[in-house]
């Protein structure tokens, strides 16, 4: 474990600031948070407010206030379920399909660019590497890791 936690330093920065430039890539007003969800009910479909909520990991009434901005901005569409009409449902809208294929093209676009100033045997050790990162990004198996102790 030692002798990874250098490697683990420099992975985790040059991830985070990557991930960064990628997010200066989105178009209009939407924030982190309302594009993960929209990513989400684009991926899984129609979904009850509670179910997206538990897939994004957070709290029920912070999950409202996002899917009612994404409302707001024609990114969802929202309706009552048909079995229980306290339960709010959320779709996505065309609109909200059309923001993330822009978003999409604009970060692979950003990517593409940055990828042509590299050589082509950077390129190649790259394409190398994303199955790796593929796999470190993929959920664990529910283990929660000890901070390494100094």
């Amino acid at each position: 474990m030692e002798a990874a936690a250098p490697l683990a330093s420099h992975l985790r920065l040059a991830v985070l600031r990557l991930s960064r430039r990628l997010r200066q890539q989105a178009v209009g007003d939407i924030t982190a948070s309302q594009l993960s969800a929209l990513v989400s009910v684009a991926k899984h479909g129609e979904l009850s407010l509670g179910t997206l909520a538990a897939i994004e990991r957070i709290a029920p009434p912070s999950m409202t206030r996002i899917a009612a901005r994404l409302e707001a901005q024609g990114l969802v569409l929202r309706r009552s379920d048909d079995a229980d009409r306290r339960v709010a449902r959320v779709a996505i809208s065309d609109s909200g399909l059309a923001v993330l294929d822009e978003i999409s093209n604009r970060r692979d676009a950003y990517l593409a660019v940055r990828l042509q100033e590299l050589s082509e045997d950077e390129r190649d050790l790259l394409s190398k590497a994303v199955p790796l990162l593929e796999r470190l990004a993929a959920e664990s198996a529910g283990v929660e890791v000890e901070p390494a102790r100094s």
